[in-house]
């Protein structure tokens, strides 16, 4: 493999979807929006110069593949999404995309081929951050966007779903009809490059890890409390129908379930990231009437998923009882976790060992599109690359030498593949 050349590809790749999604603070690519359509436009054109085939499925995702290669009967995909959250980093999603690509472009330059074609897929919409809801991209194609996703509104500009994906090029009536929109039996294996959004890998020192499972999530985007806003002076506590005590009192009663869990050993992380009181309302001197907040659970285990979402309910009845309040819940979604496929472990294992490079295998805590292709039944793996401060944040920090190791890798492991 052509290291050197193909490094600086790929740093003309990030520092140039950089600088035409960059907000000021981090880079913005909404799903299906002005930032995600001309990342896809940018790597449209850098396809075409390189000379490679590129064309937008139905979903509007972009797929990438050698001359010649689109009658193969079988091939393996790779891919990740190219959207980002509001003021993200440049890494998360778009360096699996950019580590498919430069997997084409060193079989094109070599005149290799692996011994079953690559396609590279570059998704839409796979951050929830947009819509609320993840995994639209790759979601779609296999029939999994419902009506009700589809007339979910856009944070910003409150536009549908359905509206934005259209303007993108999206057979929306397929979509809304729950059509599959990809051939399953043609995708053998499908392998996905992403950086590590945690801390592990930067504590142990490894440059590169194999995923061995992703969580899966439940969760709610809106919940509200609706108590009774009142005079903060003149109602006794014995009176008051506070809705923002009513909420961290749920806070603390399910942290609470959760450290229990935790030391029974069960897998589970639990968020609260948005909590808000009316600004048109909300005062020092009054009684918060409604606030609404979001609800997260995440788990390697779909039965712990539904056992805490039940005893959170469970909880939720219980301090309206005791406190006089309500509690309205949007819609419930739900996000099975995936396991990866061994013998796809294996493949990646081998090839990092081979190359010398330290690695584990570790879990994800994060969701990523492979979970969908892991969960259709198509034999699914996924790398990680170390990456220091975090994820959905500006300041992600992936090393180049780390990056072009985890390439090394897949190239390796698309070369076993048959």
């Amino acid at each position: 493999m052509n290291v050197p050349g193909l490094q600086s590809i790929a740093e003309m790749l990030f520092s140039d979807v950089r600088d035409l999604s960059f907000d000021g603070i981090g880079v913005t690519r909404e799903s299906y929006g002005r930032g995600e359509s001309a990342t896809a436009e940018y790597l449209r054109e850098f396809a075409k110069q390189q000379g490679l085939d590129v064309h937008a499925d139905r979903a509007a995702n972009l797929v990438f593949r050698l001359p010649g290669s689109g009658a193969s009967p079988v091939v393996s995909w790779t891919g990740s999404h190219i959207d980002s959250v509001p003021q993200g980093g440049n890494f998360d999603g778009y360096a699996g995309v950019v580590a498919g690509l430069l997997c084409l472009l060193e079989q094109k330059r070599s005149g290799t081929r692996y011994r079953r074609p690559l396609e590279v897929v570059a998704f839409r919409g796979e951050e929830s951050a947009w819509f609320g809801k993840a995994y639209i991209g790759s979601g779609a194609l296999f029939g999994k966007i419902s009506t009700a996703d589809l007339d979910l509104k856009q944070r910003t500009t409150g536009q549908t779903m359905a509206d934005c994906m259209l303007a993108c090029g999206a057979d929306i009536e397929a979509i809304r009809t729950q059509q599959v929109l990809i051939d399953r039996s043609r995708v053998k294996a499908y392998l996905e490059l992403h950086i590590e959004q945690g801390p592990v890998m930067i504590a142990r020192q490894l440059p590169l890890a194999v995923v061995s499972g992703i969580r899966g999530n439940v969760r709610h985007n809106r919940v509200v409390c609706h108590g009774d806003a009142q005079h903060s002076g003149v109602v006794p506590r014995w009176l008051r129908h506070d809705a923002m005590f009513a909420v961290a009192d749920l806070i603390m009663r399910i942290d609470e379930h959760w450290r229990v869990l935790l030391e029974r050993g069960t897998d589970l992380v639990v968020t609260t990231g948005i909590v808000t009181t009316d600004p048109s309302e909300h005062s020092i001197s009054r009684i918060p009437g409604h606030v609404s907040f979001s609800l997260e659970a995440r788990s390697k285990s779909t039965d712990t998923l539904e056992a805490f979402y039940q005893l959170m309910r469970t909880e939720c009845t219980a301090i309206e009882r005791e406190r006089g309040v309500r509690f309205e819940f949007d819609r419930r979604l739900l996000s099975d976790p995936a396991t990866m496929d061994t013998s796809i472990c294996d493949v990646l294992s081998k090839a990092c060992s081979d190359q010398g490079t330290r690695f584990e295998v570790i879990p994800s805590g994060a969701g990523h599109d492979a979970s969908l292709f892991a969960n259709a039944g198509i034999p699914s793996g996924m790398l990680f690359v170390r990456n220091q401060n975090g994820s959905h944040n500006p300041h992600e920090a992936m090393d180049m030498g780390d990056f072009m190791l985890g390439v090394q890798a897949m190239h390796s492991s698309f070369a076993q593949l048959a």
